[in-house]
């Protein structure tokens, strides 16, 4: 067989998309002494730049880089990127065709005069803008979310990165059952490499961090939902300022908030003002936002933290959760969409909405390190069902 793959977002190591790009391009490249699909195929990989691969591609494996006449880089080039890696794999004579996310891309199969049939498979990680009309700002956005609905119904095969994505297509988009299957994701693997105690410290002192803080990472949009996290973490401060008023038990300060991810303008409509919120919150001199960490550093910082907190709204499957799993990280995690699969009953659950049952939640965690411990010690089995292996495998599967 000769498979085309879109592997435009090799281009973009630091997204989900990203990594998921990269990961399975590795383990397809591992496959070629165990798998007879790999053997006995070429892969064509279509991309927008010349990617910086830190592992060697296979001879059956060929690179094609090219951009459309459009240059900006925008929804614009992107679609018609996705239009001309659909020709190019025409082209080249592929008898499937690969997409690692949901894309606009639908195969026309004539090419020269000459029907060709060419088997997509698409992979579809979440429908977030037709969940959350709020990401379709404007009309060039829903312009390319509509294109972007018409490549998935078009697609031969779906694979969904959870059960609640394939819940989600089959309710919103009405595609049938049988033409999605599900393959779980895996995180990258630094997640999984044992971290020094020398290497770890050397990171928190880079951002002036003592371990022992309760950590928030993985983005900073308005459906990863900060801001309920900010107002309970004001609201456990508060409970334990009380507590020690009326003269119960002191207990000790409560440990900063920690959170990593890019900060946006206060202006951006889809993102939490998080730098004006810890303002009107007064807590200036609890909270540290560090802004966007390198990939390198965040298995350190998961490992400082005494828990982690992830309140999301809404994920396709929530690459974070898995990354605090695989860290042995406690954790509290909204009980919505697909968090569940992810964490199963390795981490502790919480209504992303209720801030303050978050704050109770967060208290418990605080005080009680038999949960803590216990968390601990179910997260390997959890983290461990979970494969980049299993992921290509699947994937592969649907190109037949």
């Amino acid at each position: 067989m000769k498979i085309g793959i879109n592997a435009s977002f090799l281009r973009k190591p630091g997204t989900g998309i990203g990594q998921v790009t990269a990961n399975f391009l590795q383990k397809l490249a591992e496959c070629q002494n165990s798998n007879s699909k790999c053997q006995n195929s070429e892969f064509f990989l279509y991309c927008e730049e010349e990617p910086g691969l830190d592992f060697s591609l296979p001879e059956n494996f060929h690179m094609r880089v090219f951009l459309p006449f459009w240059k900006r880089d925008d929804l614009i080039r992107k679609m018609l990127w996705e239009k001309q890696a659909a020709r190019e794999a025409a082209k080249d004579g592929c008898d499937a065709f690969l997409s690692l996310y949901q894309s606009s891309t639908i195969f026309q199969s004539t090419v020269s005069g000459q029907q060709k049939t060419i088997r997509h498979t698409m992979v579809v990680h979440d429908i977030i803008p037709r969940l959350f009309p709020q990401y379709l700002g404007n009309m060039r956005q829903t312009w390319h979310w509509k294109a972007v609905e018409r490549g998935i119904r078009a697609a031969d095969h779906i694979v969904a990165i959870s059960e609640h994505t394939k819940s989600d297509l089959m309710r919103a988009l009405d595609i049938p059952v049988e033409k999605i299957s599900v393959a779980f994701l895996d995180v990258a693997p630094r997640f999984s490499r044992v971290i020094t105690a020398e290497a770890a410290a050397d990171v928190l002192k880079k951002y002036d961090l003592h371990s022992g803080y309760i950590y928030h990472g993985g983005g900073l949009e308005i459906r990863k939902n900060a801001e309920t996290l900010l107002r309970a973490y004001q609201q456990l401060t508060v409970n334990r300022q009380q507590t020690t008023n009326a003269g119960q038990q002191s207990r000790k300060e409560v440990p900063p908030l920690v959170i990593s991810g890019k900060v946006f303008d206060k202006n951006n409509k889809l993102a939490t003002d998080v730098r004006g919120l810890v303002e009107e919150l007064g807590l200036q001199e609890k909270v540290k936002l560090l802004g966007f960490v390198p990939d390198e550093d965040l298995p350190a910082l998961y490992h400082g933290a005494l828990f982690f907190v992830y309140p999301s709204l809404y994920e396709g499957f929530g690459l974070p959760v898995l990354e605090a799993l695989r860290m042995s990280v406690p954790a509290l995690v909204s009980g919505t969409s697909s968090l569940p699969e992810v964490g199963g009953d390795a981490v502790l659950y919480v209504d992303p909405e209720n801030a303050e049952e978050m704050a109770a939640q967060m208290e418990r965690l605080l005080t009680d390190e038999t949960l803590r411990g216990s968390l601990i010690a179910r997260s390997a089995p959890q983290a461990v069902q979970f494969s980049w292996k299993s992921f290509t495998e699947k994937t592969l599967a649907t190109l037949e």
